[in-house]
């Protein structure tokens, strides 16, 4: 535990120190790196990759919503990307009113940030799914499910005009 200690108080962190402070293997940060923007480590002097705090409270905030809370990774990129635009990493979604401070009222309740991609403006053709739900896969599916139908349909062109078997 007195190690531990004397982890935290450090201004930044190799990715093995930072994976046992938070309990995850290497692999799964480095794969985490390439699944959330907001990840993006610097490098030392010789390559390794080093963590701010502000890192490690992003890799705890995504290993809640992968682990704890069960989103997917999509659903836990839209969130993540949400809390980090509004400032709210990791607080809780409650109707709790924000203390002010010295004379300032409560800040107003951060609305849902837009998603930063048009595809996903466009309207959904079923009801809004459960939060942390991969809506796209849907749309992905029936986009392959087409395009392999258009492949079949070529393969069954090409063999009309290559004509029957000869034996």
């Amino acid at each position: 535990m007195a190690a531990k200690a004397r982890v935290q108080k450090r201004l930044y962190y190799k990715i093995g120190e930072a994976c046992k402070a938070l309990g995850i293997q290497p692999y799964v940060l480095r794969y985490w790196e390439t699944e959330f923007p907001a990840l993006t480590p610097s490098k030392s002097r010789s390559g390794q990759r080093v963590y701010s705090e502000k890192e490690l409270e992003i890799i705890r905030r995504i290993k809640e919503l992968l682990y704890e809370e069960g989103y997917t990774i999509a659903g836990a990129k839209k969130k993540l990307e949400g809390e980090l635009a509004s400032g709210s990493l990791g607080e809780p979604e409650g109707d709790e009113p924000e203390e002010g401070t010295a004379g300032e009222p409560p800040a107003p309740a951060p609305k849902p940030a837009a998603p930063p991609k048009p595809r996903a403006a466009a309207p959904a053709p079923e009801p809004a799914a459960p939060s942390g739900v991969d809506t796209d896969a849907a749309e992905r599916v029936q986009r392959l499910l087409s395009g392999i139908d258009e492949a079949l349909q070529e393969a069954r062109e090409i063999l009309t005009l290559l004509g029957p078997k000869s034996p």
